[in-house]
């Protein structure tokens, strides 16, 4: 491996892959926290070790004879993987189109080097079987390290594929089983991390679901059978619909809050409900439910104080979202229609939210308290979320103000102390204060070091019962472990 260009096409390749496996395969995708993913992160192991064999190989000599004939069969083996892959990847998820892009150029960038270096290997195919000892100056130590590195990253792809084999996340049917008879049921926000589970739930229990959504085409993954709509005008006024459940707002958690993106927080949610009324207002038989998602941050930032719905707020900008909300959602409220206002906690799952956030940097052993931990976490797992709003729907006496959150809120420093236990990994690795604050000013006071000791009062005397009522249950349903035959 003399020629230059071989060697700056073999650099690109090695930066090029790390920077997908990071930035996408680890962090945005998290593929080792997907059960769809099983099968992707087998391949990615099996193609890891190829190359790690491949890069010491080439640090330190040159396979010649039957040795290089081995090399040649590797290549053309990852080969096959690396379109195995691209199969597996296009069957179960969307690629983010830097993913898409990096791919391509990792494919273009592999095609030179095979360019470049396959005359050499066909040439040592010729000679005498040996490994004739080489040494480049930082060559060697670059493409050691590399294999270092694919060969760990082997390692932790085949581990986290055998753990989603033992993942059991549960039928979603289940969750919705209590809802006798068949109804209508439009759902906003359906393509979310609430509303996906949701809707599989209701759908897989042959309720007839109305979606609305503004991208049909992200729709399209959501399960079936189910209408997909992109304006409530599509929907005649003889049409029946039982119930409406909005889950749609801009998220909170997406991005600065500069002035431009609260008033986009605020009038996305105040827009729905606009647009819902007008709804309502035309439809022969009105809905006998409207079940609408807000959140805790109403009560504002708290310290100790247990809250229930009878509390009072402390003004700020979560506050004004949700009590603009919940304002809005009141002229909803008729003879015919009641109301329910859902005051969602922090809801854990793999999926997304911020448990969702916290899974890479905790299973690299950095995760720890955010802040000094002593703020109040009031949470709830996401299939206890659905089963929520399924009670919500067949329960006539619930309306108002519903605090959507287990039993058992706990403080900052003990949520992180049992995720890390969960993922047995360390805790002991605080995101400071200061530097949230520096770089995301009132998004990280308010979402992330706020305390709010939530209480689910009015949820429980209406009769539900938590299957996660501790951190622990929570994560013992929401993170992939052993089989119940292993525990």
């Amino acid at each position: 491996m003399t020629n230059e260009l071989l060697w700056l096409a073999v650099f690109m390749q090695i930066i090029m892959g790390g920077t997908d496996t990071l930035l996408h395969h680890e962090f945005s995708e998290r593929l080792a926290w997907q059960k769809s993913a099983k099968t992707e992160l087998k391949l990615h192991a099996l193609r890891n070790f190829i190359y790690a064999g491949l890069f010491m190989t080439y640090a330190w000599g040159l396979p010649k004879g039957m040795f290089a004939v081995i090399t040649l069969s590797l290549i053309n083996a990852e080969v096959l993987i690396t379109l195995w892959d691209f199969v597996e990847e296009d069957l179960t998820r969307k690629l983010p189109a830097t993913e898409r892009v990096l791919h391509t150029l990792l494919a273009l960038n592999y095609g030179a080097i095979l360019v470049l270096l396959l005359p050499h290997i066909i040439t040592h195919i010729a000679e005498p079987t040996a490994y004739a000892a080489v040494s480049y100056p930082y060559g060697s130590y670059l493409l050691s390290f590399a294999a270092i590195g694919v060969f760990l990253f082997g390692i932790r792809d085949y581990l986290a594929a055998r753990r989603l084999e033992n993942w059991d996340k549960g039928l979603a049917k289940e969750l919705a089983a209590d809802l006798k008879g068949r109804k209508s049921i439009l759902i906003t926000g359906a393509t979310g991390f609430i509303g996906a589970r949701l809707t599989k739930a209701l759908a897989d229990n042959g309720h007839n679901i109305l979606v609305l959504t503004r991208n049909p085409e992200k729709a399209a993954n959501l399960a079936s059978p189910l209408t997909i709509i992109t304006s409530l005008d599509q929907i005649k006024d003889e049409d029946p619909v039982d119930a409406i459940i909005n889950l749609a707002g801009e998220p909170l958690a997406n991005g600065l809050w500069t002035k431009n993106k609260k008033q986009k927080i605020i009038s996305s949610r105040t827009g729905m409900i606009n647009e819902i009324e007008k709804l309502c207002q035309r439809l022969y038989v009105p809905p006998k439910t409207i079940i609408i998602a807000s959140a805790i941050g109403w009560y504002g930032l708290r310290g100790d104080e247990r809250l229930n719905e009878n509390s009072e707020a402390i003004d700020c900008f979560t506050h004004q979202v949700c009590n603009q909300l919940e304002q809005s959602a009141a002229r909803l409220k008729t003879s015919h229609t009641r109301v329910v206002n859902l005051r969602i906690g922090l809801v854990l799952g793999t999926e997304g939210g911020m448990l969702a956030n916290l899974l890479v940097p905790f299973e690299y052993a950095l995760g720890g308290p955010i802040g000094d931990g002593n703020q109040w976490m009031s949470w709830i797992e996401r299939d206890d979320m659905v089963r929520l709003i399924i009670h919500a729907l067949k329960t006539k006496e619930l309306e108002g103000p519903v605090n959507a959150v287990a039993p058992t809120p706990l403080r900052g420093k003990d949520f992180a102390k049992a995720l890390g236990k969960a993922l047995n990994r360390p805790s002991f690795m605080p995101m400071p204060a200061w530097l949230l604050k520096l770089g995301l000013g009132d998004f990280a006071k308010e979402l992330l070091l706020a305390s709010q000791r939530v209480e689910s009062q009015k949820l429980q005397q209406s009769g539900f019962i938590f299957r996660a009522n501790t951190i622990e249950q929570a994560f013992q349903i929401c993170l992939p472990g052993k089989s119940e035959n292993e525990k």
